[in-house]
């Protein structure tokens, strides 16, 4: 009976353990490119699973700063990157820039466009402007620099419209809930028949992508597979296809 009774429990038992999913927390511009990127991933790794976490760069990185179950971490900027490792949240020695994008200002289809962001500071005309949240999201951040360098940001500021990240400020100004928004060129792209870009905004320092494996992962080697794969010459071409510039 014992040796039936271990034959049946070995009947019940897998024979592997399956693999866990890949979790990748990554910036709300990231959310297209990345959901063409996964079938890739897996194809070069059977039996694996990405599975990931989009919003602001700075909210993610609050999350795994509090112990969120998180393997690799891809931000829209260098600051909260900086950030996390500082804090010795991401293995700093495999964090690598893998895209570059444009911050943009756009209005919905149809409305009126300013010529320059003097104009959408002063012009009555422009009353309510989307802008992510700076102290959280990087589209948001850069928009203030850039306004803050050109002493524009305290007229548009009385404007502002508060996005908790890119695509919810893309979503106000498709929707007409706003006369303009800041965001990156990429995002603009994904609604071309509701909203236009008026003005292509330089920046004093490039928009680049940062990604690292998360110091705490549980899949640190696959996690450093995934870094390295967002660079290899198929993920590039799917980044570009999506509008994104090479690093």
């Amino acid at each position: 009976m014992a040796r039936l009774a271990f034959s049946l429990l070995l009947a019940l038992l897998p024979l592997s353990a399956p693999a866990a999913d890949l979790t990748v927390s990554a910036a709300a511009s990231l959310t297209n490119a990345f959901r063409e990127l996964a079938p890739l991933f897996e194809a070069a790794h059977p039996g694996d699973k990405v599975q990931f976490n989009f919003g602001a760069s700075g909210a993610l990185l609050q999350q795994i700063d509090k112990g969120a179950p998180v393997d690799a971490f891809a931000s829209a900027d260098q600051e909260t990157m900086d950030q996390a490792q500082a804090k010795g949240l991401v293995q700093a020695a495999q964090r690598r820039n893998f895209a570059g994008n444009t911050l943009v200002i756009i209005v919905p289809a149809g409305a009126r466009e300013p010529e320059s962001i003097a104009e959408l500071a002063s012009n009555g005309a422009f009353r309510r402007v989307a802008i992510g949240l700076p102290a959280s999201v990087p589209v948001g951040r850069y928009a203030k620099t850039v306004l803050e360098a050109a002493g524009q940001w305290r007229a548009i500021e009385a404007k502002m419209v508060g996005a908790h990240n890119v695509r919810q400020a893309l979503d106000y100004v498709a929707r007409g809930e706003v006369d303009a928004g800041f965001v990156y060129a990429t995002d603009a792209a994904l609604m071309p028949s509701k909203v236009k870009v008026a003005v292509v905004v330089p920046t004093a320092t490039p928009i680049l992508y940062p990604v690292a494996p998360v110091a705490s992962s549980a899949r640190p080697q696959l996690a450093q597979r995934f870094v390295e794969f967002l660079l290899s010459p198929p993920a590039q071409a799917v980044l570009a296809r999506h509008g994104f510039a090479k690093p």
